[in-house]
């Protein structure tokens, strides 16, 4: 299976073979399950303050015939506040009173995260990629038949934003970028979760390895993501678990696809 290869121009420059990865079934569902394995990595352990509900007054005097014990006054024997001259308060401490602890507090020792097969987990990145290339892929800004887009290494050698955006219009994916930036400006982030505008980083530039210009370059265009190909993740190509991502592809990513793959795992 061949590709074309273009310039930041966007000529065709010539030919590449496609590792096996894009010629993979394409399972949202083991996309899906990856990206909610990978999104576990954030979550922060929580805890409780060991002395909430429990900093009062209030004791229990549940025995009988007891002084303050409450017996024969049609009051429930609870832990109350002690008040002067042998007055019982409000009932404290307990679960089901005012400002008492809680019942069941968050464990620091809890597990948050979700595990995955290394080999599922893999099946799920080769089945992310092959989306890039698939109908699951919005083309309403490109034709399908340029899909996968790889660029020539050139497009690691950029090390100004400006450079580079004037690379990916050459490549014809600057509409998929103003998109981007239009959404984001046009609504105040308090006010995201209640329009029906869609959030979304539109481009993702996977290269051959880290330290290339292109990685500074591109990270301050609004839309854009960048990554190696030994760090692709399901939440870079299938971000909130749907594939297609537009990704471009530069010559060595491709050419270290298949060395890559050994090393997806989550951590």
């Amino acid at each position: 299976m061949n590709a074309s290869i273009m310039s930041i121009d966007g000529k065709t420059k010539g030919q590449i073979d496609l590792p096996k990865a894009f010629s993979e079934v394409v399972r949202p569902d083991i996309i899906m399950r990856a990206v909610l394995a990978e999104s576990t990595r954030n979550t922060q352990p929580q805890g409780h303050y060991l002395l909430a509900g429990m900093q009062t007054s209030a004791a229990y005097h549940g025995r009988m015939m007891t002084w303050r014990s409450g017996r024969h006054v049609g009051r429930a024997a609870r832990p109350r506040e002690q008040l002067g001259g042998g007055r019982q308060g409000k009932v404290r401490r307990i679960p089901s009173s005012t400002k008492g602890k809680r019942a069941h507090p968050h464990l620091v020792e809890k597990n948050l995260t979700e595990q995955m097969n290394k080999r599922e987990y893999q099946k799920a990145i080769m089945s992310a990629i092959a989306a890039t290339a698939s109908d699951y892929v919005d083309t309403k800004f490109i034709e399908k038949s340029r899909l996968p887009i790889i660029v020539s290494d050139e497009i690691e050698s950029i090390s100004k934003a400006k450079e580079f955006s004037a690379a990916l219009k050459g490549i014809g994916l600057e509409k998929y970028i103003s998109e981007s930036h239009d959404s984001k400006r046009s609504v105040a982030k308090s006010k995201r979760g209640s329009s029906k505008r869609k959030y979304k980083k539109s481009v993702l530039l996977v290269l051959g390895s880290k330290g290339k210009a292109a990685e500074r370059s591109a990270r301050n265009l609004p839309g854009v993501d960048v990554c190696t190909a030994a760090d692709i993740k399901a939440g870079l190509l299938a971000p909130g678990g749907n594939p297609g991502r537009i990704t471009v592809w530069s010559e060595s990513a491709i050419s270290a696809l298949n060395e890559s793959s050994k090393k997806w795992s989550l951590r």
